[in-house]
């Protein structure tokens, strides 16, 4: 049981430190927002328009 909590314990800290490293690269490789550029929305093109 005592190998089961360390395993555990290992593969907690394992993800912790892949979502760090994850959240690292997304911070430093995003785009800039700058004030004035347009909002792109992804849509559909068969999506309706309701406007």
């Amino acid at each position: 049981m005592k190998r089961v909590g360390t395993w555990l314990f290992y593969l907690v800290g394992a993800i912790a430190v892949a979502y760090l490293a994850l959240y690292a690269y997304v911070t430093f490789t995003r785009r800039d927002i700058t004030p004035g550029d347009p909002i792109r929305i992804f849509r559909k093109p068969d999506a309706p328009s309701y406007s």
